[in-house]
C-alpha cells in the first residue's frame, strides 16, 4: 500500500509538465510553485512525496492529492484559461497559487493552522479563485470560514476589491478567539457594525478591563461603551462613574437579570471603606455564590457571567475571606480566649464559615481552621447535621472540604455528624468521577486526604471504593479513568508497608523515601542549593537567623550585594540565598533575576530549591525554578496548582510541603538537617529525617511550632505529588 501511494504520488508532482506548454517566461512563477509544493512535502522531516499529517494514511493521501494533483491542475487552468489572456494577468494567478501554499508552509510551522485544515483551506482557496477573472469580491468566501483559514486566504488575495472587508472579518473572527486584545485594538473599528457585539464578548471575558476602559468618557473606547446598546456593557459603563465599582462586579449577573440593583448592593459597599460593611457584604458574596453555582451545576450547565476571571465572585469570595476573617484569626493564633480569637467569625452562619475555610485552604493555620470547623458546627445546633450543610451550598466545593477536613484530622466528625447512609454516599460521590475534570486536581485531592485519615475502617472504605470505580472503568475500556484508579489503588496499598508494593516499579518513578547524595552532584561533584527569599516582613525577619544557623567552623558566607553564598569546609555543598531586599520597590525580584543570571553563567545548576515565603510568593519561586530540582522544600504549598507546576518543571523532584503558612521555626531546623545529612553522609533518608525532627520539635516549649510541625508532609507521605508523577509517567507511556 505505502509503495502503491508513492508512486501515485510521485505520478501526481509531475502530472503537470506531462499535460501543457508552459512559455519560458512564465517557467519562473511555475518553479516558484513547485518549490512551495515541495517545501511543503518536506514539513513531515522527508521530501518524498508524501505529505503526512497524522498516522490515517487515506487522510495522507488525501491531502497528498491535494498538494500536488489538485495544485497542478489549477496552474494547468491558468495556463489554459483563454478568460486571462495577458501574461501579466497569468503571473498574478500564479502568484496566487505560489501565496496560498508558502502562507499555508509558514502558518503550519509556527502552529497557527492545523495540519487537517489544509483541504478546506485549499478548497476555499479555489473557490475564490476561480471567481477571480470576473473581479468578484472575496468576502462572502470569507464570511463563512473559520479565523485561520480566513486570515491565509484575504493575506493571498491582497489585491481583490473586497480585501479591506474582508480584514474587518478577519479581525472580527481573531477577537472571538482572543476577546483578550478586544479593547486594546478596537479603536480602529470603532465606527464598525460588529463594534457593539465584541465589546460584548469583551466584557464577558474581562468585566474589570472593560470598566477600566470606560472610566475615560471622552476616548474613543470610551464613548463606543457609553453608547453601547449591549445591556451588560451599558450595566458596566454606570458602574464606571460609580464609587467602589468593583465591588459591583461579582453581582452582574444579578444586576442584569434585575434580582437586585445597585442600590441594594451599595448598602454594604457603601461610599468608601468608612461604610463599607465586611459582614454584610461577605454575606451577599456568599448568598450570590450559592445562587450561581445552582446554576452552574444544573442540567443546562448555565454558567454566569460574573462567576469567574479578574474580578470575578469567586475571586473577590476568596479575598474576602481571607482578609475580614482568616487574617485577623491567624494574627491571633497565640491566643488563648478563644472568644477574642475568633471574634472576627462570630456573626457568621455555618455556611459562611463553611466558604471561608475552603476558600482560604493556602492561608489558614491549622488551629484556626481547627476552631472554625468547631464553631462551624456549633452553628449547626446541638444536633449538627453536616449532610444538610453539604446540601445547603449544594455541594459547592465539597471534595475540597472533605480533602482539608482529611488534613487537619477532622473527617470522622464531620462524617459521625451525618447518618450512616449519607456518609457512605458522600465518600463514594468523592472517589467519583476523579478521570471527567479537565484536570487531576480532584484525583490529587483524593490521595492527599488518605494519607492524612487515621480511621482504618474510613480508609479501608475509601481504597473500596476506588477499586470499585477502577473495575468499572476497565469494563468500559475507560483507560483515563482506569489509569487514575489503578495508580490511586496501588499509592494506597504502598502506604501500608505490610502490603509490599512496589510502587517505584509499579508507577515507573524514582524511590520516595531516599535519595542519594550522588544524584544530587553536578558533573565537579557540587551539591548547589538555592534559597529563594521575599522581602516583606517575614522574610526580613527570618533571613538573619536563616545565616547565623551555618556555622563558620563548617560554613563560608560570601555577601554580595544581591545575595550570599554559602559554601562548606568540607565536603562541596554550594547555596545560594538572594536578600530579601525590599519587594516595594521589587528589589528582591531583580535580586533573583540577577542571582539566577550568574548562575546560569557559571554553570552552577541548582539541584536543591528552598521556598521561603507566603505562598502567594510561590509562583515567583516556580517561575524561576532550575529544571530538574531533585528535592524542593516549601515554606508553604499553595494547592495542587502550584505542585503541578513544580512537577512539570521537576518530574522526580521529592517535595516537602506544609497544609498551612511555612513556619521559620521549623524550616530552619529542616534545612540544618538536610545540610548536615549532605555533610556527613551518603544519602538522605525521609523516614529517619522525619523521625529525629519530630523528636526534636516534641521537646520544643512552644505550643505552636509542635502544631506546625505536624502540618508537614515528608515526601514519602505526600501522595498527592507521589500521584500527579505516577500519573504522568504513565500517560507518556501510552
Amino acid at each position: 500500500m505505502i509503495l502503491l501511494l508513492g508512486l501515485l504520488s510521485s505520478e501526481l508532482a509531475n502530472a503537470m509538465s506531462d499535460t501543457v506548454l508552459i512559455p519560458v517566461y512564465r517557467q519562473f512563477f511555475h518553479d516558484k510553485i513547485n518549490n512551495e509544493q515541495k517545501q511543503c512535502d518536506r514539513l513531515d522531516g522527508k521530501l518524498d512525496n508524501m505529505m503526512r499529517i497524522g498516522d490515517n494514511e487515506d487522510i495522507n493521501l488525501m491531502v497528498t492529492d491535494i498538494l500536488f494533483r489538485k495544485i497542478d491542475a489549477l496552474q494547468e487552468w491558468v495556463e489554459k484559461n483563454n478568460n486571462i489572456e495577458k501574461n501579466n494577468d497569468k503571473i498574478r494567478f500564479l502568484g496566487y497559487i505560489e501565496s496560498e501554499l508558502r502562507l499555508f508552509r509558514i502558518a503550519l510551522k509556527k502552529k497557527e493552522i492545523n495540519p487537517s485544515e489544509f483541504p478546506l483551506l485549499v478548497e476555499n482557496f479555489t473557490d475564490i479563485f476561480m471567481t477571480q477573472e470576473t473581479d468578484a469580491s472575496i468576502v462572502p468566501f470569507i464570511k463563512s470560514m473559520n479565523y485561520n483559514i480566513a486570515k491565509i486566504n484575504t493575506e493571498v488575495f491582497a489585491d481583490n476589491v473586497g480585501f479591506k472587508e474582508a480584514q474587518k472579518l478577519v479581525y472580527f473572527k481573531y477577537c472571538t478567539l482572543h476577546p483578550e486584545i478586544i479593547l486594546t485594538t478596537i479603536r480602529n473599528y470603532a465606527e464598525e457594525y460588529f463594534a457593539d457585539s465584541l465589546l460584548g464578548i469583551a466584557c464577558l471575558y474581562n468585566p474589570a478591563q472593560l470598566y477600566t476602559y470606560a472610566q475615560s468618557i471622552n476616548t474613543p473606547e470610551g464613548k463606543l461603551i457609553h453608547e453601547s446598546k449591549n445591556e451588560l456593557v451599558k450595566i458596566v459603563a454606570r458602574l464606571s462613574q460609580t464609587p467602589s465599582a468593583l465591588l459591583y462586579f461579582p453581582f452582574l449577573d444579578e444586576l442584569l437579570s434585575g434580582k437586585t440593583n445597585v442600590e441594594q448592593i451599595r448598602k454594604y459597599v457603601g461610599n468608601g471603606e468608612d461604610s463599607y460593611d465586611s459582614i454584610g457584604y461577605y454575606k451577599l458574596l456568599v448568598k450570590t455564590e450559592t445562587a450561581y453555582f445552582r446554576r452552574l451545576s444544573s442540567t443546562a450547565k448555565d454558567t454566569p457571567i460574573a462567576m469567574f476571571g479578574p474580578n470575578g465572585l469567586r475571586e473577590v469570595l476568596k479575598d474576602r475571606a481571607i482578609r475580614h476573617f482568616i487574617t485577623p484569626i491567624n494574627n491571633l493564633h497565640n491566643e488563648n480566649n478563644l472568644n477574642i480569637r475568633m471574634k472576627a467569625i462570630d456573626s457568621l452562619s455555618a455556611t459562611e464559615i463553611y466558604y471561608m475555610i475552603v476558600l482560604g485552604e493556602n492561608d489558614i493555620y491549622t488551629s484556626s481552621f481547627k476552631h472554625s470547623f468547631n464553631r462551624m458546627l456549633q452553628k449547626l445546633g446541638s444536633k449538627p447535621r453536616c449532610d444538610s450543610l453539604l446540601l445547603n451550598v449544594k455541594f459547592d466545593f465539597f471534595k475540597k472540604f472533605i480533602k482539608m477536613s482529611a488534613n487537619y484530622n477532622r473527617l470522622d466528625t464531620f462524617l459521625r455528624n451525618m447518618p450512616a447512609q449519607s456518609s457512605e454516599v458522600l465518600m463514594k460521590a468523592f472517589v467519583a468521577n476523579l478521570d471527567k475534570s479537565g484536570s487531576m486536581e480532584d484525583a490529587t485531592d483524593v490521595a492527599d486526604s488518605y494519607s492524612s485519615i487515621n480511621n482504618p475502617v474510613l480508609k479501608n472504605s475509601i481504597l473500596n471504593y476506588v477499586m470499585e470505580n477502577e473495575a468499572e472503568n476497565l469494563n468500559d475500556n475507560n483507560v483515563k479513568g482506569a489509569v487514575v484508579y489503578n495508580l490511586l489503588k496501588n499509592i494506597f496499598l504502598s502506604s501500608d508497608s505490610s502490603k509490599h508494593i512496589n510502587l517505584t516499579s509499579i508507577a515507573n518513578i524514582p524511590s520516595i523515601y531516599e535519595i542519594d547524595k550522588k544524584t544530587l552532584e553536578d558533573d565537579s561533584g557540587r551539591i548547589v542549593q538555592q534559597v529563594f527569599f521575599y522581602g516583606d516582613e517575614d522574610g526580613k525577619l527570618y533571613f538573619t537567623p536563616f545565616l547565623n544557623s551555618f556555622s563558620p567552623k563548617e560554613w563560608n558566607i560570601i555577601k554580595k550585594p544581591e545575595w550570599v553564598e554559602i559554601k562548606s569546609l568540607k565536603g562541596n555543598v554550594w547555596i545560594f540565598a538572594n536578600l530579601p531586599l525590599d519587594y516595594d520597590a521589587n528589589l528582591d525580584d531583580s535580586a533573583q533575576v540577577h542571582l539566577n543570571a550568574y548562575l546560569e553563567e557559571n554553570q552552577l545548576y541548582p539541584n536543591i530549591v528552598i521556598h521561603r515565603g507566603h505562598s502567594y510568593w510561590l509562583p515567583g519561586t516556580i517561575s524561576r525554578m532550575p529544571v530538574n530540582a531533585k528535592i524542593v522544600l516549601l515554606g508553604s504549598c499553595g494547592g495542587y496548582k502550584n505542585l503541578n507546576k513544580i512537577l512539570e518543571i521537576s518530574p522526580d523532584a521529592h517535595i516537602i510541603s506544609t497544609k498551612e503558612i511555612g513556619a521559620g521555626d521549623i524550616n530552619k531546623p529542616i534545612m540544618t538537617y538536610l545540610n548536615q545529612t549532605l555533610l556527613n553522609s551518603d544519602k538522605i533518608v525521609w523516614k529517619d529525617m522525619w523521625r529525629n525532627l519530630t523528636q526534636l520539635f516534641s521537646q520544643d516549649k512552644n505550643k505552636s511550632v509542635k502544631e506546625s510541625w505536624e502540618s508537614y508532609i515528608p515526601p514519602y507521605k505526600n501522595l498527592g505529588a507521589i500521584f500527579i508523577k505516577a500519573y504522568n509517567k504513565r500517560m507518556e507511556s501510552m
